[in-house]
């Protein structure tokens, strides 16, 4: 066993000592090639990615020890800009996180003008529930973006819809139309005042004059506003 190990020490010195002879060898034609030439070899980024590639497995020592055409710093510089750099996608990103997506944004918006005392925290939970996970934050942001007040302050207004809704079913239209009537004294146009409750589409008549002045328009809207009267 002993003779065994003493025996693959001794060819593994020889198979190390025969690659120095190369490397030496290899390393004495590319001094010949270079006084040949009387300059500095061009490379191509091709080129340049090649000697990279297989110096940056060797190391800075070891570059130091057998690289000839350039010096190892050069073969580091090339490995980031030609190699190292293809990886690199730090310019595509831009910054900040990517904007929110506008369905999302209005689902967002949607539950902060339909439920007024509904805050950030609320709002958050119900689009959890949707398995749409979004910050606090972003709800803000998406809030302050549209014009909308935290719960608080959005509670205090009424949209118009909100109106409508409350007041419907004591809201009522009123406007005028003309009939012309035969009278004694001829054709007479007059007239006609009249209030539709919205709700119901009833329809009262409220009173007919050749001519609305200001006294009867007064003491009509009495009459439509007296606690007594039935629209």
């Amino acid at each position: 066993m002993t003779s065994l190990r003493f025996l693959l020490v001794c060819f593994a010195g020889w198979i190390n000592h025969r690659q120095q002879l190369v490397i030496e060898y290899l390393q004495e034609e590319i001094r010949v090639l270079q006084e040949q030439l009387g300059k500095r070899p061009r490379f191509n980024d091709d080129q340049r990615r090649r000697l990279a590639a297989k110096g940056k497995s060797i190391g800075p020592k070891g570059l130091g020890r057998f690289a000839s055409i350039v010096t190892p710093d050069t073969l580091l510089v090339w490995h980031r800009r030609l190699i190292a750099k293809k990886y690199d996608s730090s310019k595509k990103r831009k910054p900040g996180r990517p904007p929110t997506k506008v369905d999302l944004r209005e689902l967002v918006l949607r539950m902060a003008r339909e439920n007024r005392s509904w805050g950030y925290t609320r709002i958050q939970g119900a689009l959890a529930n949707l398995r749409h996970e979004v910050g606090r934050g972003t709800i803000a942001n998406i809030l302050r973006q549209a014009g909308l007040d935290p719960a608080p302050d959005r509670r205090k207004g009424m949209t118009w819809k909100e109106f409508l809704r409350v007041h419907w079913s004591t809201m009522a239209a009123t406007d005028f139309f003309t009939v012309e009537v035969w009278t004694p004294v001829g054709l007479v146009r007059y007239h006609v005042l009249f209030v539709m409750r919205l709700m119901t589409r009833e329809v009262h008549f409220a009173g007919i004059v050749p001519e609305p002045g200001e006294t009867w328009m007064l003491q009509t809207a009495r009459n439509l506003t007296d606690a007594c009267a039935v629209i």
